[in-house]
């Protein structure tokens, strides 16, 4: 009985060195300091763009009729967005690297980054091109989509919710492509709502 009670603790203390190991290995190969405020304000961020894009400037993704110094206000609202929600990003991402001890800017989030960059480099390319020749309810599906591949790459270096989050923005954007016409809702759906879900998610699960 005694060597049975004295195997199982072993094993249990097996069990652990492993586990703890496995967390060492995930801590030093992923980043693992995305904050889920960081989430939610870029939600705000994105439905307040599109709020101020609809009811403001009156734009209509399925719409060929507006010249490109018009359109160029919508162009810098998305930039603001974009600028915005960048800016938060780093300063909770910082912030919570700080609190653990260690350093937002390294190896793997150079990797993160760099696996980011080209799908969204690439779909920007797309936009502009669209811009160029008119076919502005084309915009929307293009960013959600490419957007979402941008995530699914990042999701090999940080934590997985993010790889799901790419998968619900292609969906999106496939999805759009058939409802030109509601574009701005799919856009505001996707940078709205799946990131403020996202980052309430993240909360609760990795930082309570």
């Amino acid at each position: 009985m005694y060597l049975k009670v004295l195997f199982m603790n072993k094993e249990k203390d097996h069990l652990k060195d492993i586990s703890e190991i496995r967390s060492m290995m995930e801590r030093s190969s992923k980043f693992l300091s995305l904050s889920g405020w960081a989430g939610i304000m870029a939600g705000i961020y994105g439905l307040t763009g599109a709020y101020v894009a609809h009811f403001v400037f009156n734009f209509k993704p399925d719409s060929t009729k507006y010249l490109f110094y018009d359109f160029g206000e919508i162009i810098l609202l998305a930039l603001a967005v974009l600028l915005l929600s960048l800016i938060t990003a780093v300063l909770f991402s910082k912030k919570k690297a700080s609190d653990k001890g260690e350093k937002i800017w390294n190896s793997i989030s150079k990797r993160l980054l760099a696996n980011m960059a080209v799908p969204l480099i690439v779909g920007g390319v797309l936009i502009i091109f669209y811009i160029a020749n008119d076919l502005y309810g084309l915009i929307a599906p293009t960013s959600l989509i490419f957007y979402g591949l941008s995530l699914y790459n990042a999701g090999n270096f940080t934590i997985r919710e993010v790889r799901f989050m790419g998968f619900v923005q292609i969906g999106l954007g496939l999805i759009n492509i058939w409802f030109l016409e509601y574009g701005l809702i799919f856009w505001a759906l996707g940078f709205g709502v799946t990131h403020i879900l996202y980052g309430i998610y993240i909360h609760i699960r990795h930082e309570r």
